[in-house]
């Protein structure tokens, strides 16, 4: 039988007060919390942090990499929605993140993708039916119906969308939401469809209006889209109705932090109340969606933080179930082999496939905005060469190309201002949600090359300009790598540091790329058939 105590102040956010104590430990449990005036220890105890919505996919890490990052940082669970995969994979793609998660000590709560494909207008790899999501959450017991991105199909009470819902009601299950911008008699009407979190506010009146028609709200401040500064007043007015997540996170960042970050923010620059921050961070995911994570009361699992103190929230070691996982900064969770699964089916591409015939006239360009997963749709002049459209990179006029990796299809273009980019390109398997090759260019060739290299490595992030490509491999659905994590970071950032020495200026570039294929957040998107407009939910 194993067993330990630590002492120190205990944090207890049930009974929000905090006392000196021991945590007995017994087999994974705790066992019992002692009250003690003689401890002098400085150190804080308390509850595990919780990412209440990720994409783990989008870290570029299986799960199980992930974990080994994310456990420094004082994470001991996430809330994960395999849809990235699962658009790849369809319910195989589910069933890998489930087992490769499993043989790590990390709590991962997976959601039954909801909308696989996302949409109509573009070509995913697999369709996940009603029935498997039904079988998703009966079988494999699966926590959540993971976003409603068709917030159309809600408003329209589709069958085959209600149906989904309705799996998931069956059970018990929360529906997880994504309606960005929705408001008024419309974010009225989403909500009563029976749909209980959001974390696509970006906007404070917005995030109100939802609360009023009984929708919690989740924190989204990903490595793209950041909504922090904008909803963070809601942890002061609404702290029982508010979670933290990241939604999508590249390993760079992983390797900085994660929802400590989001903690220490709360308490330090904006002087929240400690105990509704850790509430939002720890426990109130837990009931949301009824986690199996301990929160330090007798007979739960071991899942529990030690940090220095409750300002720089420091993590000095990480327990889950008892194991102590990380210390001091370094993780404890060695590195496993990990199994690589793919779907992959696409010839290399001409230069001839990227140019655009026109003429004189107008265009619709997409607007990218720094720090937001939505676009602007915006009209410029034409810039025609010799009876062709060519990006004109002195205005931040740039080609976006999206190409089918599932089959060979002609490619979609178009043309996209808000990179900066002054020569070169950079192309991406991951593209939301169905992970074709996204790429953008100052020029055919480089587009070109950028691309060829995505096909070669069948997935992964790349460079060119001139002579020279660069990429990271990812060959796990195309999406992400099986090797160490905090390696994966460090080509990564090489590759970010490259996309930035040609000119961009946007905080995340390859994040930012991998959404402007993401057709069910508007305004203007590309799909791999074309261009679409989000709002009317068409393609134009």
């Amino acid at each position: 039988m194993e067993q330990f105590s630590i002492s120190g102040n205990i944090v207890d956010l049930f009974s929000k007060k905090i006392y000196q104590g021991t945590v007995n430990v017994r087999d994974g449990r705790i066992a019992s919390v002692e009250p003690s005036a003689a401890i002098s220890s400085q150190q804080f105890i308390l509850p595990g942090f919780i990412d209440a919505h990720v994409h783990v996919e989008s870290s570029m890490l299986v799960p199980s990499e992930f974990a080994r990052l994310a456990v420094v940082h004082g994470t001991v669970a996430t809330v994960s929605d395999p849809h990235e995969i699962g658009n790849v994979l369809g319910i195989e793609g589910v069933r890998y993140m489930i087992r490769n998660g499993s043989q790590v000590p990390f709590h991962f709560f997976f959601g039954a993708p909801s909308c696989v494909p996302a949409t109509s207008f573009e070509t995913a790899g697999a369709t996940i039916t009603v029935e498997e999501i039904s079988s998703l959450l009966k079988d494999e017991k699966l926590k959540y119906l993971s976003e409603m991105m068709n917030y159309p199909g809600v408003l329209a009470r589709d069958p085959l969308v209600m149906d989904k819902i309705q799996a998931a009601q069956d059970l018990g299950l929360p529906v997880d939401g994504h309606a960005p911008g929705l408001k008024g008699a419309e974010a009225a009407r989403y909500i009563s469809a029976g749909i209980s979190t959001d974390h696509e506010c970006y906007m404070l009146e917005e995030a109100w209006d939802k609360i009023k028609n009984g929708m919690k709200i989740i924190i989204r401040e990903g490595s793209a889209a950041k909504n922090y500064e904008a909803l963070h007043s809601l942890i002061g007015s609404h702290p029982d109705l508010v979670m933290f997540c990241s939604d999508d996170k590249h390993p760079n960042d992983l390797v900085k932090g994660h929802i400590n970050e989001l903690v220490k923010r709360s308490i330090m620059q904006h002087g929240y109340d400690t105990m509704d921050v850790l509430r939002s961070a720890c426990i109130n995911p837990i009931k949301h969606y009824n986690l199996e994570v301990g929160y330090l009361q007798p007979g739960q699992n071991a899942d529990f933080i030690i940090v220095d103190n409750l300002r720089n929230f420091t993590v000095l070691e990480t327990y889950i179930k008892g194991q102590l996982v990380a210390k001091n900064g370094k993780t404890l969770i060695p590195s496993i082999s990990n199994e690589v699964v793919n779907n992959f089916n696409v010839s290399l591409k001409k230069e001839d496939d990227f140019v655009i015939k026109g003429s004189e006239g107008t265009i619709q360009v997409i607007q990218a905005l720094d720090g937001e997963l939505i676009t602007n749709k915006i009209e410029v002049k034409a810039n025609v060469r010799d009876g062709y459209l060519v990006a004109e990179p002195e205005q931040d006029i740039l080609k976006l190309a999206v190409i089918n990796r599932y089959e060979d299809a002609p490619v979609a273009l178009a043309f996209i201002k808000g990179f900066g980019l002054k020569d070169g390109a950079l192309a991406s398997c991951i593209a939301h949600d169905s992970h074709n090759i996204i790429a953008v260019g100052t020029n055919d060739r480089d587009i070109c090359k950028a691309v060829n290299a995505i096909i070669q490595h069948k997935g992964g992030i790349a460079v060119a300009v001139k002579d020279r490509v660069d990429a990271l491999s990812l060959p796990v659905a195309g999406i992400m790598s099986p090797e160490d994590g905090y390696n994966v970071a460090k080509k990564y950032s090489l590759l970010d540091q490259k996309a930035k020495q040609l000119g961009t200026s946007l905080t995340a570039p390859f994040m930012t790329l991998s959404f402007m294929a993401l057709l069910v957040i508007p305004s203007l998107k590309l799909s791999d058939r074309g261009l679409f407009d989000g709002k009317s939910f068409r393609l134009i």
